[in-house]
């Protein structure tokens, strides 16, 4: 069976101030087309399809052009669950009605997994839908007083799952959270950044789940699935192996994710419940890159058109002294920058008046060499020293 593995779409996503409504749907038939040439059994998106719970009209009226093409026109089923950006209830709402159209959705965790079965010719495959959930709200709703984190949560559900399950079909998860084999090292651990210490590749656009690595949840759980569909990172990655997989977000919705290869996961599951996996790469109409350099060097013919300047821009100014509305200069070459810093100095080891220890012994133009670089970081340059020495000689005669 081949399925495609989606998730974190973020439909109405507003990245410093732009709205990606645009973005989204020129990568949303990007994924069409490869539904059409991969003819895929099922669509999977693993949680968030929607940036926030309360979706501008125009990112419903998106999702739903691109549904109804999907379900409707290529009668590809389509397979999602809540994520932690989205609205339960109204993901769930009108599902049922869905469903007889191929369309399948898990908005609300409930005491019954909800499980899909699709057939092939090698048999059926068991789909198990788990949405996103706080660990208080699933505490309550499985009434199991034990349950404190999102790794007990999910121990508990797939512990259930596997009462009815049946060792001789094949099963796919679809779960949304932080998961690693690597979740006892990371809590022992002093680090602070706890996603990294358990090996995931986390991104700047992700909303933490809970605090202290509360959210992280043990990959063992999911050794019973031939394949679980993950979402929440948006870089496309596995755990521990391919049969557990992000998908990735469609797009960079945050300047960390510049080097991500963004796309879908195409995934082919044998009758023996062996899995191939296959990225599919997409390409937006605009990309996300961070610019450095002098100001009138970006903004030269020459430099910019090395690449697109449609493109969502970050810039590094790297000049020195005053600069006057560089923001101006910079969004009348590149009319979708995001945003601007100067570059950051070297910073002072100790807190210091003077150039350095033995300033009585050293003649002035030395220390204030000594000073120049200790603040900014860089060696004076010749034409400065120059200067420097002239403004000395000219103060020191007046002095006399």
């Amino acid at each position: 069976m081949k399925i495609i593995h989606t998730g974190d779409w973020h439909i109405g996503k507003i990245v410093s101030e732009f709205s990606m409504i645009e973005e989204q749907q020129f990568i949303l038939e990007q994924l069409i087309k490869v539904i059409q040439e991969e003819k895929p059994s099922a669509l999977i998106i693993a949680g968030d399809l929607y940036d926030r719970s309360m979706p501008p009209v125009e990112a419903v009226k998106l999702l739903d052009k691109v549904f109804s093409r999907i379900l409707l026109e290529l009668k590809v089923p389509i397979l999602a669950i809540a994520g932690n950006h989205d609205s339960a209830e109204r993901l769930s709402f009108g599902s049922k009605i869905l469903t007889k159209n191929g369309l399948h959705i898990a908005g609300v965790v409930d005491r019954e997994v909800r499980k899909v079965v699709i057939e092939d010719e090698e048999g059926p495959v068991n789909f198990y839908l788990v949405p996103y959930g706080d660990p208080r709200e699933i505490k309550y709703i499985l009434q199991e007083e034990e349950i404190s984190t999102h790794d007990n949560s999910m121990k508990k559900i797939i512990e259930n799952v596997k009462k009815s399950m049946s060792e001789n079909e094949r099963s796919v998860m679809i779960a949304h959270g932080y998961v690693t084999f690597m979740k006892d090292e990371a809590l022992d651990s002093e680090n602070e950044d706890v996603h990294k210490k358990a090996g995931l590749q986390t991104s700047e656009s992700e909303r933490p789940l809970s605090i202290g690595g509360t959210d992280l949840i043990s990959g063992e759980y999911f050794n019973c699935f031939n394949y679980t569909a993950l979402g929440h990172l948006h870089r496309p990655q596995k755990v521990g192996s391919d049969r557990i997989r992000y998908s990735g977000s469609l797009l960079k919705y945050s300047f960390s994710e510049r080097d991500h290869k963004k796309g879908v996961t195409v995934v082919n599951i044998n009758g023996k419940g062996e899995v191939f996996v296959e990225l599919r790469e997409l390409t937006p109409r605009r990309d996300m890159r961070i610019i450095k350099g002098p100001i009138n060097e970006l903004i030269n013919p020459e430099v910019y058109k090395q690449g697109n300047v449609e493109d969502y821009v970050y810039a590094i100014l790297t000049d020195e002294g005053e600069l006057v509305d560089p923001i101006s200069k910079l969004r009348a070459v590149y009319p979708n920058i995001m945003g601007l810093r100067r570059e950051e100095l070297g910073q002072l080891e100790e807190s210091r008046t003077s150039a350095s220890k033995g300033y009585r012994e050293k003649a002035k133009l030395q220390l204030f060499g000594e000073f120049y670089k200790a603040i900014g970081g860089k060696e004076l340059t010749e034409d400065k020293l120059n200067i420097m020495k002239k403004i000395i000689e000219e103060v020191e005669k007046e002095g006399k």
